[in-house]
């Protein structure tokens, strides 16, 4: 046993004879370690930072596209501190492979050194641990460049509840400020056009303005879409002292409103004595002997006493705006107010739609139809009265975050962002079926049926699933009933009174001129676009364009 060495003690006693052999050739080997094992350390730092990189990220998003894969996306929170701890564990195994070595080289070895050594590495990765979150955490453009998905590649990864808030703050929803101030520069400009024009004595061989004006559509209804640079106001006319005129129904004309004529009673002497007046406004009909009221004779007279009136007080607001008087071909009186400083907010250019009305009783009107043909003398039925009292009662019975005027407002910008895509013919089909009125007829039939509870703020997507399904079962049915004439009885409330003349009309269905193939082209063309909504926000994309135009909306909102 005597000459008998243990391995570990034969190992010992080579590396002692080896060190006193060749003492520079294993100062040489330590320090080599040292560099090799640093210059590790370092590399794997680099490689870190480069997979952290946006460069790097967009490579492999490239290469995975290719495969059909989707972008991988690193997670900074995990991915730094993962690092740390390797390069903490690499450096700990360095210190103890190097102290090992200088512990087996010296019989007195001092522990001192090596703990302070190792203290400082450890302190030095701590740092710069700190350093790489603090710079992987600032706005910098590395890290927006990194996170910021182009516009054109779509958002990855939201969801379609987020994409609608976004696109409902940035291109749907109106400054509650801007149009309030809107509004009421609307109604000084048009309280003075009816003060100037009103007569108190009844006219005899005219017509003369009521003296009031009420406020109709979206921009009042709170579910204008894009910017309040267009109003609906009605303005009540006054027939003549004497004249009695008797509205009758057709029965023979289908969809919409119902229309109405406007009839002197058969044997009246009033239009024969005032042969003036007759002449003017009105057309005999000799197959019934009465005389009816004719809607273009109205529309004529109206605007020029709305140019008449205007001309009288335009110099109150000339400092502060311009206006501007015409006559378009459907026979609309639209007036356009150009601001001249900054007393109309953000300078906000708007057309106020002048719409001369006769009242039919209960809060109804009767207006000049557009869907009349040439030498008919149709007038159109405003329930302007009932449905402000059905929005002011659901109102009341909803929650107070309810989310019933936003999903109205979306469902208009799902119209608007498909239609932009079509042509010119599909596009006015489009327009027609999905108007702004067929859109809300639908959108209060659903709410009347529907629990209050049931819109509130977070059940915003699976309303708007309801309201776009139950439109595509109206078109596939071929039938959407008016809301006050689609027999209906039971779910409106009692303050909804509607005029006896139209109470017992049939049931009016709003899709009944339109074709069953141009039903189910809207039909196939509505899924589609809530189906690819995120490609048609990202193609549409609209930037208010009406904004400072005073255009009337291209969807008539208030009929």
């Amino acid at each position: 046993m005597r000459g008998l060495l243990l391995p570990s003690a034969h190992a010992a006693s080579a590396k002692k004879l080896h060190l006193e052999n060749f003492p520079l050739h294993d100062g040489f080997w330590l320090r080599r370690l040292k560099e090799h094992q640093l210059g590790l350390v370092f590399s794997i730092w680099m490689i870190g930072l480069a997979w952290a990189s946006p460069h790097f990220s967009h490579r492999a998003g490239v290469d995975w596209g290719r495969r059909r894969m989707s972008v991988y996306t690193l997670n900074l929170r995990l991915f730094w501190p993962l690092v740390t701890c390797i390069l903490t564990a690499l450096l700990l195994l360095h210190q103890y492979i190097i102290s090992g070595s200088e512990d087996q080289g010296n019989d007195c070895s001092d522990q001192g050194p090596g703990a302070v050594t190792l203290f400082k590495y450890i302190l030095a990765f701590i740092l710069c641990y700190f350093f790489i979150k603090y710079c992987s955490t600032q706005p910098g453009s590395a890290r927006r460049a990194f996170h910021k998905v182009p516009e054109g590649h779509g958002k990855l990864g939201v969801s379609k509840r987020e994409l609608l808030d976004d696109h409902y703050e940035r291109h749907v929803r109106l400054s509650p400020h801007v149009l309030g101030h809107s509004k009421a520069h609307v109604a000084k400009l048009v309280s003075e056009l009816v003060k100037v024009g009103r007569t108190d004595v009844p006219p005899e061989s005219s017509l003369a303005f009521r003296g009031d004006f009420i406020q109709i559509g979206s921009s009042y209804e709170e579910h204008k879409v894009g910017s309040p640079d267009c109003f609906d106001i009605l303005v009540p006319l006054r027939a003549p002292r004497g004249l009695k005129l008797e509205a009758s129904v057709c029965t023979d004309k289908h969809g919409g409103p119902p229309l109405c004529t406007l009839n002197t009673p058969r044997k009246a002497e009033w239009a024969r004595r005032h042969k003036a007046f007759t002449d003017t406004f009105m057309h005999l009909h000799n197959a019934q002997s009465v005389y009816k009221m004719s809607p273009d004779s109205v529309q004529r007279w109206f605007y020029t006493a709305t140019q008449r009136c205007l001309a009288t007080f335009r110099f109150l607001f000339e400092q502060r705006c311009s206006l501007s008087l015409s006559l378009s071909e459907e026979q609309q009186v639209l007036l356009r107010l150009t601001p001249r400083s900054d007393y109309v907010c953000c300078h906000i250019s708007m057309g106020i739609r002048l719409i001369p009305a006769f009242p039919l009783g209960d809060g109804a009107f009767l207006v000049a139809s557009q869907r009349a043909q040439r030498g008919e003398d149709l007038w159109t039925v405003y329930f302007s009265r009932q449905e402000q009292r059905l929005l002011a009662w659901l109102k009341g019975r909803l929650p107070s975050n309810s989310c019933h005027l936003k999903c109205l407002q979306l469902l208009k910008e799902v119209r608007n962002l498909s239609g932009e895509t079509l042509d010119q013919k599909s596009g006015a089909e489009w327009g027609g079926v999905l108007s702004s009125y067929a859109l809300k007829t639908a959108w209060l039939r659903l709410l009347l049926s529907t629990p209050p509870e049931a819109w509130e703020e977070c059940n915003l997507v699976d309303r708007l699933d309801d309201l776009l399904r139950s439109l595509r079962e109206s078109l596939q049915s071929r039938a959407l009933c008016h809301l006050l004439l689609g027999g209906i009885n039971g779910l409106l409330p009692d303050s909804v009174v509607l005029p006896k003349l139209v109470r017992e009309t049939v049931p009016s269905n709003l899709w009944a001129e339109f074709s069953d193939i141009t039903l189910d082209m809207v039909s196939a063309r509505l899924a589609y676009s809530w189906n690819h909504l995120p490609r048609l926000i990202r193609l549409g994309r609209p930037q208010r364009t009406s904004l400072g135009r005073g255009v009337h909306c291209k969807y008539i909102d208030a009929e």
